[in-house]
């Protein structure tokens, strides 16, 4: 079992592979049981996502850089011993027998040093495990909400199913709920794979016409959408929010759910808080701005356009509402939702830890109505 964990990390580790698909190639062929491969997925992400302080623990009581497969299994029995209720001796003896020959007499002797031995983190980031840069960004974004984001984000996210079946975040649901719809309203999803919030308004009465710029994601969305017997309400289209082959005026509401950094989800992207660059914010943020001005022309006058992210930093969420304030000055903010969600700018923020749920950010602005 946790050989099969050590050859994912090492896959993902050594071939920058996504976490969640060197996993399950690796799960499919194992021939574990329903048990077992969830724990092996639980050390996995949980190791992935510790793997900056679970370095510092064991680089404590190492001379030289081990090789990679040595790394992959200290990584993973620091995990267990520092992180979960895996008993010492159990999660020292499985992993030191799940190397190979040559590395067990270094892997024996430095875990059991992890094991006894005390913790001074030098920083937060390296106690949270994160990039420096994340943790400074956030605290500059959020302020004394940071702390506790970050924590939120260290643990697994339990899996949340809608009535219908379909599972999909709390946080997800909550801005499906925040968009006001009426039966019967038409409403454009301008980055909908895959249609999770296109399939939950689309239960509410909306017609939806659902887009992705991709092709095989506009094929998981129309399975999706099928499955959950919404053929007569979504229909999906390749096209491109930046640039919608739709008709102006149109739509009663336009949903914009943009791509963004996902630094609201690191829980469930366990790999995502190491891929995440400082340029990619500037850059998503530059992509998010231009799918809202060409969004904003598809609502008819007195419809709603509604912006979210999965993300919480300023740059791609309250930075564009003041762009819009001067950019669009005519268009009326809505209040916020209330619940879990909190002030942000004109708009509304649900935090990681409210929930718990992913971060999302939400802003909904009313389109005037023809003079």
């Amino acid at each position: 079992m946790r050989r099969v964990a050590i050859e994912a990390l090492l896959r993902i580790e050594r071939d920058d592979a996504y976490a969640n698909l060197a996993l399950d190639a690796h799960l499919s062929r194992s021939g574990l049981d329903r048990r077992d491969r969830a724990l092996v997925t639980e050390l996995v992400y949980g190791t992935i996502r510790r793997r900056r302080s679970c370095d510092f623990l064991v680089d404590r009581f190492l001379r030289t850089s081990p090789p990679a497969e040595a790394r992959a299994a200290l990584r993973l029995g620091a995990y267990q011993l520092a992180f979960t209720d895996v008993p010492p001796h159990a999660a020292v003896s499985a992993t030191v027998e799940a190397v190979a020959a040559r590395y067990r007499g270094l892997l024996n002797a430095v875990l059991r040093k992890v094991a006894a031995s005390d913790v001074e983190w030098p920083d937060d980031a390296t106690r949270l495990s994160y990039p420096e840069w994340l943790v400074d960004l956030l605290r500059r974004d959020l302020g004394a909400d940071a702390h506790d984001a970050l924590e939120a984000m260290n643990h697994a996210p339990e899996p949340r199913r809608r009535d219908d079946g379909y599972v999909q975040d709390l946080g997800s649901q909550e801005v499906a709920a925040a968009v006001p719809i009426r039966s019967g309203d038409l409403l454009w999803d301008a980055c909908a794979a895959p249609g999770g919030k296109a399939t939950a308004l689309a239960a509410r009465g909306a017609r939806v016409v659902a887009g992705d710029r991709r092709a095989a994601r506009v094929g998981l969305m129309v399975s999706n959408v099928s499955r959950l017997g919404l053929d007569g309400q979504v229909t999906a289209v390749v096209a491109d929010g930046a640039a919608p082959p739709l008709r102006p005026g149109r739509f009663d509401v336009v949903l914009v759910d943009a791509p963004c950094s996902g630094l609201g989800v690191l829980h469930r992207r366990a790999d995502a808080r190491w891929r995440v660059l400082p340029d990619d914010i500037d850059r998503l943020a530059a992509l998010q701005r231009d799918v809202l001005r060409a969004s904003i022309p598809l609502v008819r006058p007195g419809g709603l356009l509604v912006y979210s992210v999965c993300t919480m930093t300023r740059a791609e969420t309250t930075d564009h509402d003041e762009w819009l304030a001067a950019f669009r000055p005519d268009l009326e903010p809505l209040e916020g939702p209330g619940g879990g969600w909190r002030p942000w700018g004109r708009g509304s923020l649900l935090l990681p830890q409210t929930l718990p749920s992913d971060g999302m950010a939400l802003f909904r602005w009313r389109i005037p109505s023809a003079a």
